[in-house]
């Protein structure tokens, strides 16, 4: 039963590994630059935990075993997320505040952002520290319909003692956060795709919902199962590498093809300042609003025009914010 899980997990590790190395590599490119390197590095490392945490779920069980279950069964996705979260709000409060001013918003630069993510993460990692102080981990013997009145016949299994209870709120706070990563992920859906990467967070955070909201009935369907064990592990596991599955090729593969097979692409863009992104926000704020009363075109022409009017019509040199993925 464990083969699968292990074979897609080892090719999770290969792959992530692989996309590590193309970055760490390829660090001070322009398409590196532009997708956060602090923050892609944060999302890689959840990633990869994400695959690794199946060779803990099926390695024999001991109390060693079962305390490095509890720290990273929810951390991996909690790295995920609270980076993505992050990245997801940053995005947002820019055009927001790109709809009002032309001052930027606080917090954008990549040390805060590392600061947010991690005191994200470390929300995780405290409610771990009190689970282990209120119910420290230990082994049991599940006996299920293999009980006998004979405890010599008796046949049982051992595992971590984890219910699933507890198994749920160890992942309950990495799919609050990946939760509200969809929900900011659904605000940005608008953004201009030039000066971000909302949409292929978008689309990354609906499929996972889908993954995990079938895992749901499957993994709580078994519970009287006679392999309940083995099927949840199962389910949990691939769960887990399909959530990191489908970050890693939304997010990472299309950038590590154009690194290493078209590098005439890897070039610098042209610069952005914050008057660009209010423009851009204030035109995206127009089209919503005329949208509804114009043809699609039409609105779309008026924009385009108007903006290469303001565009033309000032010579004011701005603070440029290329440096800052968005």
């Amino acid at each position: 039963w464990a083969v699968f899980p292990v074979f897609i997990s080892m090719l999770g590790i290969i792959a992530t590994s692989f996309v590590i190395v193309t970055f760490v590599r390829y660090n001070d490119t322009p398409i590196v630059r532009a997708s956060g390197r602090e923050m892609s590095y944060v999302l890689l490392t959840g990633i990869f935990l994400c695959y690794a945490i199946t060779f803990l779920m099926i390695a024999t069980p001991d109390v060693g075993v079962c305390s490095l279950r509890r720290i990273f069964l929810g951390l991996g996705m909690c790295f995920s997320y609270a980076a993505l979260l992050t990245k997801t709000n940053r995005i947002h409060r820019i055009f927001e505040q790109g709809k009002k001013s032309v001052t930027a918003p606080r917090f954008i630069s990549p040390a805060s952002q590392l600061v947010i993510t991690f005191s994200l993460i470390s929300v995780q990692l405290l409610g771990v520290f009190v689970w282990f102080a209120v119910d420290p981990p230990h082994t049991v013997v599940d006996y299920g319909e293999q009980r006998t009145q004979d405890p010599m016949t008796a046949r049982g299994v051992l595992k971590c003692d984890i219910s699933d209870l507890s198994l749920i709120c160890s992942l309950g706070y990495s799919i609050l956060l990946m939760v509200t990563c969809t929900v900011y992920a659904i605000k940005t859906r608008g953004v201009p795709e030039t000066f971000n990467e909302a949409k292929p967070i978008g689309f990354t955070m609906y499929t996972t919902c889908i993954i995990w909201l079938a895992f749901i009935p499957i993994f709580f369907g078994t519970s009287q199962s006679a392999e309940r064990m083995y099927i949840q592990t199962t389910t949990l596991t691939i769960s887990l590498s399909l959530s990191a599955s489908v970050s890693l090729g939304m997010l990472y593969m299309p950038k590590v093809y154009i690194i290493l097979f078209h590098p005439e692409q890897n070039v610098p863009k042209r610069k952005r300042s914050f008057k660009a992104i209010v423009t851009a926000a204030t035109m995206s704020g127009k089209l919503t609003q005329k949208g509804g009363d114009r043809p699609n075109g039409e609105v779309k022409t008026e924009l385009c025009e108007s903006m290469e009017t303001n565009t033309s019509s000032t010579k004011t040199t701005y603070v440029s914010y290329s440096n800052h993925a968005i």
